[in-house]
């Protein structure tokens, strides 16, 4: 699932791309949409908010897209060969006189009046991204439910939106803490937070996601997908677990070293190496 960093890109390569122009054919994909044409519209902005992206329009709309798993915004100029995937997993288009914006698997795609925006996102907890970034009711928000397990508090929009796997993983991680210890239990809330922050607000100008300093294939993570490896601290193998119910199960991976705090058995190691994330798929 794509991290707060890839949406903030997201929406500033399509806010160059679309903002202050006129878009002159669109196309939508899905059948509550299918008769909608917002061709000669302005778009005004392309917005992040956590992991959703807001594309606002004259007239008084907005364009509500969420990435969820494995959606994309790709831009291509008038003439270049669509390379998001097949045809039939394009969920929106939006052209001007330069740009084609391109949406592949998008799972959410509506249409809102601007003024109601708040019914989308209005559930969300402060942007980790955003220049309100509101600290202190995020804290507020994850301390509300001190039993709770950090690493699944952590990945609750309604806390802190735009934080996803990789960063709970890591931050996790660089503060010493297993994903399964209680919010109560956190010695430094505030340093664990502000930490996932500044991680995501090193990455978001690139589509890199490195929280180890290297850019460098295989190297720019700590623990993220790596069970089976060697803790690039200590030596210990990484492990892994589910950590979670369904559907909003995720895996968690530790060092059984360096991080302290209850956890279950480890899943067994992989038979490959678990590959690192890349955002490629995301590149305009």
């Amino acid at each position: 699932m794509p991290e707060g960093d890839t949406v903030w890109l997201a929406a500033q390569r399509l806010h160059a791309a679309l903002s202050r122009k006129v878009l002159t054919r669109t196309d939508f994909r899905v059948p509550s949409l299918a008769t909608v044409d917002l061709a000669g519209r302005t778009v005004l902005e392309v917005a992040p908010r956590g992991k959703h992206l807001l594309t606002r329009l004259s007239g008084g709309h907005t364009l509500h897209t969420h990435f969820r798993m494995d959606g994309s915004w790709h831009l291509y100029r008038h003439g270049d060969r669509w390379q998001g995937g097949p045809r039939w997993q394009v969920r929106a288009v939006l052209e001007n006189a330069e740009w084609q914006a391109v949406g592949y698997r998008l799972p959410v795609v509506e249409l809102l009046d601007t003024a109601a925006e708040r019914d989308a996102v209005g559930h969300l907890g402060p942007d980790l991204l955003a220049d309100d970034w509101d600290p202190v009711e995020a804290l507020r928000r994850l301390w509300s439910a001190p039993s709770a397990e950090i690493g699944m508090a952590l990945l609750d929009q309604r806390n802190l939106a735009g934080l996803g796997n990789l960063y709970r993983t890591e931050v996790l991680f660089l503060q010493g803490i297993t994903p399964w210890t209680p919010v109560a239990d956190v010695q430094d809330l505030p340093a664990l937070v502000d930490k996932a922050r500044r991680l995501m607000l090193a990455n978001r100008g690139r589509w890199e996601q490195s929280t180890t300093g290297s850019l460098r294939y295989g190297q720019m993570h700590w623990v993220f997908e790596r069970s089976g490896q060697p803790c690039r601290r200590c030596g210990t193998r990484v492990v892994s677990a589910e950590q979670g119910a369904a559907p909003y199960a995720r895996l968690s991976y530790w060092c059984p070293h360096c991080q302290a705090g209850p956890a279950p058995s480890p899943a067994p190691a992989p038979r490959h190496k678990d590959r690192p994330i890349g955002r490629t798929a995301y590149r305009p």
